[in-house]
């Protein structure tokens, strides 16, 4: 390539490589809208549920998924993440030990949490603000998360794309059926019903994926475990700390504030993210990281050093136009105001840029998870803290405003982190 300079070279290889990859793989993008379009039906039945149940039962329903997300890290442990990597490359001789094994430890490590949990009831539940039953449903619900998730990357890590993406349609579609029937024809305003139909839907998905997966009973090895779990180690202890980080907020508000409160919250703050989550999970696993898996990897953060102030403002300005939209649907117990859709649109714009970081540095295997653990246990303390007063002194305010500084913080670090790391 005569007349480009080295840096102009790698970026117009990579940016091949990149064209190259979405060619071969054209037959992905049937299974990824089908998947896209489940991951919007999940999330507009949060919206049915919001609108129909009010605030206070949402709020309820949020305080049990929040506790859930976070408990969810402990009983999974990364091994989705694991089987991912490890299906695709092991034999296909190898591959029932591999499904066996991941399934039966995350089954024994979930029960074992789950009774260690209920077991120190009392400390949790004075400690989370929340009664038996509620702490009670958030383990039924993160062990049918963790076992959703985990036969789901069974059939990813088998390549079986088609077939999980329309089940994931199917297991959506009931949901939402589901929700409307208790919404629309039984009048059901608690969040108990709801929160059952999630955890029976999740649990049925996971039946018919395992099934599909054929693992061996007989395949399980414990030396085998040991290594998966040493392989998801470090990703693990990120989605403990970003657990943490980004699902306390909704545990402070149910601490200092009221029910209510919480599912105002959920609605300015919470299905906005989940929103921004879908769009740039699918925009990263279809373009971005070939990229970024492709690119010299100092070039690649000084790259995002310079566009991650712009992606935050364009994020922050789509969640804002797009709350125009939620909140003409939901009216009643969900006041607009612009001024606490700003503070939101600000946090949301903020967390995608961090994600931006964390995703570029987990394509750089151990260095770069080392570098983003580090920027989160560095982070998580005055983070946390700001967060905690915040939230005390001033409720809903101070929640939307607690998850931006939040973000603020994990930006600041971790980009002053990744240019240090990562000089030429």
């Amino acid at each position: 390539m005569p007349g480009l300079s080295a840096p102009e070279r790698r970026s117009t290889r990579a940016a091949d490589r990149v064209r190259d990859w979405l060619a071969a793989h054209r037959w992905a993008a049937g299974p990824t809208l089908v998947s896209t379009l489940a991951s919007g039906i999940a999330a507009a039945t949060t919206l049915v549920i919001a609108r129909g149940a009010g605030a206070a039962a949402f709020g309820q329903f949020t305080v049990v998924l929040s506790i859930a997300l976070i408990v969810t890290v402990g009983m999974l442990t990364s091994l989705h993440y694991v089987m991912l990597q490890e299906l695709p490359r092991a034999a296909p001789e190898q591959r029932p030990a591999l499904l066996t094994t991941a399934l039966l430890a995350t089954l024994a490590v979930s029960a074992a949490l789950a009774g260690l949990a209920l077991l120190a009831a009392p400390l949790l539940t004075a400690a989370l603000n929340v009664d038996t039953g509620t702490l009670a449903a958030g383990l039924a619900l993160a062990a049918s998360m963790t076992v959703n998730q985990l036969a789901e990357s069974f059939l990813r890590g088998l390549k079986r794309f088609a077939f999980v993406a329309w089940l994931k349609l199917a297991v959506a579609l009931s949901y939402l059926g589901a929700a409307c029937y208790c919404l629309l024809v039984l009048g059901v305003r608690e969040a108990e019903p709801y929160l059952a139909a999630l955890v029976v839907t999740n649990a049925a998905f996971a039946v018919v994926a395992v099934a599909a997966a054929r693992p061996r009973l007989g395949a399980w090895s414990a030396r085998l475990a040991g290594r998966l779990y040493r392989h998801g180690g470090w990703v693990t202890a990120i989605a403990a700390l970003s657990g943490v980080l980004f699902g306390v907020d909704v545990i402070f508000l149910n601490h200092w504030a009221t029910a209510a409160d919480v599912g105002v919250y959920s609605v300015y703050n919470g299905f906005p993210k989940r929103l921004m989550g879908v769009v740039f999970t699918d925009g990263v696993g279809l373009a971005l990281l070939p990229l970024m898996a492709t690119t010299d990897k100092p070039l690649l953060m000084r790259r995002i050093a310079r566009l991650a102030p712009a992606v935050a403002a364009v994020t922050a300005v789509f969640s804002f136009a797009a709350s125009l939209v939620f909140f003409l649907v939901m009216r009643g117990a969900y006041p607009y105001a612009p001024e606490l859709m700003a503070l939101s649109a600000l946090g949301i714009g903020l967390h995608t840029a961090f994600n931006l970081y964390s995703v570029a540095l987990s394509m750089d295997g151990v260095r770069g998870a080392k570098v983003l653990a580090g920027c989160l246990l560095v982070s998580a303390p005055p983070a946390l803290a700001v967060l905690a007063v915040c939230v005390r002194g001033q409720g809903l305010t101070g929640g939307l405003a607690g998850f931006a500084l939040v973000n603020l913080v994990l930006l600041a670090v971790v980009g002053t982190a990744a240019a240090r790391r990562y000089r030429s």
